[in-house]
Order: C-alpha cells, then structure tokens, then sequence
C-alpha cells in the first residue's frame, strides 16, 4: 500500500511505500461534526460486510435516476483457509458493486464487475460522466509459478507472494452498471522503468478519483516509478476527450527526488484551477497538494497541507465548497474530513473534522463520498471494529 505497518496492500510494500507512523497526531482545531457551524453527523452504517471476504477500496456514484452504484474490491479472507495473513494481493480479488436507493438499505450480494484473466484486481475508481457513462479504472497482479518468476523481464515489480503487477485498466459502462465493456488499456508512460509479466512495458495505473472538467476532458492523475527504486514513485497527467478510450499524457505532477507520490485524487475549481491532492511516502504520510492554472499543461511545485491522512476525495458540494475526506491511520484510528473553500486554497486552516475515531487496525480508510440529496452527503470507506471483519461502511453527514 516493515515500513508500511498494516498497509494498503503487499503491492503498497514495494510499490509505493508509504510510510504509516503511529504516534498521535497533533493538530489545531480537529473536532467533531456537530461542533462546525452546519454539519452534523447523521449515522453510521454498514454496507456490506461477509466475514468469508476481505472487502475494501470503495467508490460509489449518484446515477441520473437517484440510484447509487458502490465499486469495490473483494477478495477471500485467508485466515478462513487456516493461513496466517489476508494480503491485499489475491488471484481471486474481483471488482464487485452493490446498489442502494436511499444510501442506507444495500444489495446484499453484489454483482460481479469485473474478474481480471490473468490476475486479482484492485481498487476500482468510478467517475459518472455527464451524458451517463461510467468508467471504472483498476490494476492488477498475476500469480506466477518458481520458473515463471525466474524468466521475468526486469525490472518487474514482484512481491514476496508470487505476484507480478500487471498495469492499469479501465472498464465502461453505458447502461448504469449493469454491463460492462472492455477492458480499456492506457498507455504506457515514459517515466515508468517496469515490465510486466509478458515482458511488455506497464500500462498507466493509479488509485484515486478521476474528474470530467468543464470542456469535457477527463483528467486522470497516475503513478510511474521514475526511478530504478521500486519504492519511489511520482504521479503525472494523463487527458482523454473521447470519454476514456483513449489517453494522452499532459504533465508531471509531483516529482521529487527523495518522496514518493502514489494514490492521488484530481479536481477541477470552478475557476479551471487542476487540483491534484496527492499521497506521500517518506513525508511522515503528509496530505499534499499540487495544482495546475493552465488546464493541466503544468503543475506548480507540490506542497505539504499541513496535516496527516491518506488517501484523499475531494467531493463538489451544492455551494461550491469541497468536502474533502481521508483515511486517519493513526491513533485514534478512523476517518477525518475537512470542508475547503471552492478553489481549495485553505486547506491547512480548514478545521479538521473526526468522522470515526472507532477502527481495530490501521488496514482501514479510502474514503469515497457522494451527494445523496441537498444536505446530506454519504461518505463510504472499508473499515474494522476490533477483532471484526473488513467491510465497506458508511457515513452521513448533514452539510447546510
């Protein structure tokens, strides 16, 4: 997602690595929902939970009907099997969605997504553009044998369990979820040294919300190990104006030569600002942001937002304001939000608001919000009590 204590995934170990701490944060002006002027913490909620699964990285959308569609990754629990650990990389990990009409009351068996042919997927990001159109970017690992592995062209990211990263990919819809066409393959980009399992260069991948700006382009923000360092990672622009079937790189994002930018959220202002909120590694998991004047030709130099959290989801409210929410992995473990003004520019003085301070391990966050009516927002997650499943849960918040 060691130095990773209770990461993302094994794929996160040596692909990103981002460095989670655990001492307590200290902060000016965290607090609670009801204590901010207007928002107020309505309930949480379980989506769904299957304690034979590991569910987890969650994104959810609003169709034109009202109707809500949550993506997300599952996977078996292992320890089911009498094994030790449930990693973050399974060959039997499927894009799966559930459906809700009110944000409370869910499917209880979700529909298949997509199975990958030759791998465990992950991470599925859903952005619903104008005309109805779902996209739903993801990447993969395949699961190779001893002499498989032997043969690999290098460099090729590998874990310690036999997989090899296969790249990102994308699937669409046109009919609200209920088929899916693809996949869609990005291009490859030229910072990015790996190779994968067929010994063909690796796809654009990244976790984190893509955004259809006002012109129709739709922005994606994607990760390339820019160096020979498995663990260091930079994020780039990449553009498509045909509704995602094809992709053009724009600009770097965020490079530096000692910290490592990975899972990123994009944003557009509505003044036409491009808004990347990135996550770090090396930065004691520092927020960052970066941001584009020119429509995504070039990025500023990144910054630091003055607090802690990972990864980041950036939500447009009915007044232009942005209700920003993110994973808090260190105690008290939970879920945290902040609301920024409508170009984001006030993030570091932007109260800090605790959602859920209630989580049993660090392997929990990616927050994924949603509008459900004017004044509610959902804001969905995976999560853990103590000694409890992973499962997807959920939110609302009340925001006048």
């Amino acid at each position: 997602m060691s130095v990773l204590k209770a990461s993302h995934t094994a794929w996160l170990i040596i692909f990103l690595a981002a460095v989670f701490g655990t001492a307590p944060a200290v902060a000016v002006g965290i607090t609670r929902p009801d204590s901010i002027p207007g928002v107020r913490k309505v309930k949480d909620l379980v989506i769904y939970e299957d304690a034979a699964f590991h569910s987890a990285f969650p994104s959810v959308v609003k169709r034109k009907n009202g109707e809500l569609l949550l993506a997300f990754r599952r996977a078996p629990e292992r320890k089911s099997f009498g094994e030790k650990k449930t990693s973050h990389v399974d060959p039997n990990s499927y894009l799966v969605a559930v459906r809700s009409r009110d944000g409370e009351k869910w499917t209880k068996e979700p529909d298949l997504i997509y199975a990958h042919p030759f791998g465990g997927s992950q991470d599925p990001c859903m952005l619903q553009l104008r005309d109805g159109t779902i996209l739903c970017t993801s990447y993969g690992w395949a699961f190779l044998r001893p002499d498989g592995l032997t043969n690999l062209k290098k460099p090729a990211f590998q874990n310690a369990e036999g997989s090899v990263f296969l790249g990102g990919y994308l699937v669409r819809s046109t009919d609200g979820g209920k088929s899916w066409q693809g996949p869609v393959y990005p291009p490859h980009i030229q910072p990015e040294i790996n190779f994968d399992p067929f010994g063909q260069p690796i796809r654009a991948y990244n976790r984190g919300a893509l955004y259809e700006g006002k012109d129709g382009r739709i922005f994606w923000v994607v990760a390339a190990s820019d160096l020979k360092n498995s663990r260091k990672t930079s994020t780039h622009l990449l553009v498509s104006q045909d509704k995602g079937m094809t992709w053009q790189y724009s600009s770097p994002v965020a490079v530096d030569d000692k910290v490592a930018f990975n899972e990123t959220s994009v944003y557009e202002t509505p003044k036409g600002d491009v808004v990347a909120f990135l996550r770090s590694a090396y930065l004691d998991d520092q927020a960052c942001i970066a941001r584009s004047t020119d429509g995504g030709k070039t990025f500023q130099a990144w910054q630091k937002m003055g607090f802690q959290g990972h990864p980041l989801h950036a939500l447009r409210l009915p007044d232009k304001r942005v209700l920003l929410t993110y994973g808090y992995r260190h105690t008290p473990l939970g879920i945290r939000a902040r609301i920024l003004n409508p170009e984001c520019t006030d993030y570091a003085t932007a109260p800090e608001i605790i959602l859920r301070t209630d989580g049993g391990t660090t392997d929990l966050g990616y927050p994924w919000a949603v509008q459900l009516d004017k004044n509610r927002v959902l804001v969905t997650y995976y999560y853990n009590l103590p000694n409890g499943p992973q499962h997807i849960a959920g939110t609302i918040l009340e925001i006048k």
